[in-house]
């Protein structure tokens, strides 16, 4: 008996497989934008030091609320120092 063979036997279980289709297909769609965003590493040797790359005005959060980015001094000069 194939797959949508059972479903048109039993009706009563194509709302539960379209609500785990739904769900599958979300929980692989987020996985793959978190996977694209620049706080997750994955090539580790070809940019062994991925903060340098990270745009600080740019928010690394799903949902920020007023945020406002000041430089830290104190980091600037150690920047500068060891540039």
């Amino acid at each position: 008996m194939g797959f949508f063979q059972l479903l048109m036997k039993k009706k009563e279980l194509i709302p539960l497989v379209l609500f785990m289709t739904v769900a599958a297909g979300g929980a692989s769609s987020f996985a793959v934008y978190s996977l694209r965003k620049t706080d997750v590493i994955i090539d580790r040797k070809g940019n062994p030091e991925p903060w340098e790359s990270v745009d600080p005005n740019v928010p690394q959060k799903l949902i920020t609320i007023n945020q406002q980015w000041k430089p830290i001094e104190e980091l600037q000069k150690v920047r500068r120092a060891t540039k």
